[in-house]
């Protein structure tokens, strides 16, 4: 196989925008940027890219328009015509994210980001999440701290908190997943090449449906030349997704 790890993993967070058409991502971190430029610079190239504060960027990081705060809060984030891409400490297998703290709420043994703009992303528009290191720890029963938030309590919380909850795809170094499963359980989508789902079993504590999984598409040429040319030259996506 001539694409590395950490390049499927890229192709894997660029497919994630495919479909989404004109609109703003948020990709937080440099696997989900790496994505979306080379989503925007193959099948996506209507996306607005986010620079995270006031701007919207080009792949090569030129300002091509303003997106003040207000302006994105009261015209986008409430219309679900935003896709962002978050990290997490913890996700369970309804999609309900932590990136607050662990252990108990009120005396917890690491206090991490806080909730952040989490609880308002997921029930506004897609959100999907990028994991570098699959483990046991992060894919739990139960989040310590509900930031994200999941299907079970986007339906505890009633229509006004479903109308745009969209928890999409969890992309992390072995696999690709979605909340397809019953009552919305986190589910394999594809397995990257050389995964096996015992591999995946072991480092996951509640049960993943593997049934309809595939394998991971490799980049094609004009992909990977792009990756390792023009979107990430420094080979950054190594260090974060070990060969």
């Amino acid at each position: 196989m001539s694409a590395t790890r950490a390049e499927i993993a890229v192709v894997a967070m660029a497919e994630v925008f495919r479909g989404d058409g004109e609109i703003v991502v948020s990709p937080m971190g440099l696997l989900p940027q790496l994505g979306a430029k080379l989503a925007r610079l193959t099948f996506e190239p209507d996306l607005l890219m986010s620079d995270g504060e006031a701007y919207l960027v080009t792949t090569d990081g030129v300002v091509e328009g303003w997106q003040p705060f207000r302006k994105m809060l009261d015209t986008i984030v409430p219309h679900g015509r935003r896709h962002v891409v978050m990290g997490a400490n913890q996700i369970d297998r309804y999609g309900n994210q932590n990136i607050s703290a662990i252990g108990d709420h009120a005396r917890p043994k690491k206090q991490l980001l806080g909730v952040r703009g989490a609880p308002g992303n997921t029930v506004n528009h897609r959100t999907s999440y990028w994991v570098p290191r699959h483990s046991a720890r992060v894919f739990v029963d139960t989040v310590d701290v509900v930031s994200g938030v999941g299907y079970d309590n986007a339906a505890k919380a009633g229509p006004s908190a479903e109308k745009f909850h969209d928890v999409y795809r969890v992309v992390t170094n072995l696999g690709v997943f979605d909340f397809g499963g019953p009552e919305h359980a986190m589910r394999a989508v594809s397995l990257h090449p050389g995964v096996t789902a015992d591999e995946v079993a072991a480092a996951t504590t509640f049960e993943i449906d593997f049934g309809g999984a595939g394998t991971s598409r490799e980049p094609t040429d004009d992909e990977l030349r792009l990756i390792r040319e023009v979107v990430d030259p420094k080979s950054l996506r190594d260090k974060e997704v070990p060969a």
